[in-house]
């Protein structure tokens, strides 16, 4: 089995380059591949530990992403606390753990990415992107069922006030992994972004950053 990288290494540095808008013309384009062999699974156990702080990616994210916090005793598992602002719908959603509304959303959804390259890489690779904290958000569950594995082309956010930061986002996690994009993908892009401000890739937005093992 491969080692799996830790994800902190993987985040950390600048973006390289200009403007989302500007990296979007670096991305690969192409079709989109067949489903084919997608599986959760393929992607490893869902949330793994990987950056090995005893915790697993999902209780991180919510421990990051939340406020008001409330840990169980373990100092892991988030019990409680509130998303204020819900990205996808702009909305407050209290969480509580067993009863959540709360999901983790993967910007680049996993059969999205396994269309557009993830197909071919290693698992190790596949793993540190499930759980990559850049590709990561929490957001509203009966909305992130609504996107399903869409891609820019395809499903935007509710909250329009978020849409800049969602597709940036989106261009990142793509260039960091070298995950193409369709041509409807690139102009939906282009698109959105045309209309942000001069807005940077969120951090770790190089291509070269990406774990290879």
């Amino acid at each position: 089995m491969d080692d799996l990288p830790d994800p902190s290494a993987t985040t950390t540095a600048p973006a390289a380059g200009g403007t989302a808008l500007k990296a979007v013309d670096g991305l690969v384009v192409k079709g989109r591949a067949p489903r084919t062999g997608y599986a959760r699974e393929e992607f490893g156990s869902a949330w793994a530990d990987t950056d090995h702080n005893g915790c697993g990616t999902r209780d991180d994210v919510l421990a990051h992403q939340l406020s008001g916090v409330r840990r169980d005793a373990d100092g892991c598992k988030v019990l409680s606390g509130v998303l204020d602002p819900d990205p996808y719908t702009g909305g407050r959603i209290a969480f509580r753990r067993g009863r959540s509304k709360v999901d983790i959303d993967h910007l680049v959804a996993l059969s999205d990415a396994w269309q557009k390259g993830a197909q071919q890489w290693t698992d190790g690779k596949r793993r540190a992107f499930a759980n990559d904290p850049l590709n990561l958000v929490a957001a509203d569950s009966s909305t992130n069922r609504r996107k399903g594995d869409g891609d820019t082309a395809t499903w935007l956010p509710p909250n329009k006030e978020y849409r800049c930061t969602y597709v940036a986002g989106q261009v990142s996690v793509k260039a960091k992994y070298g995950l193409w994009v369709t041509d409807a993908e690139r102009d939906a892009m282009r698109k959105v972004l045309a209309g942000c401000p001069a807005e940077k890739l969120p951090t770790g937005g190089s291509p070269t950053e990406a774990p290879t093992r």
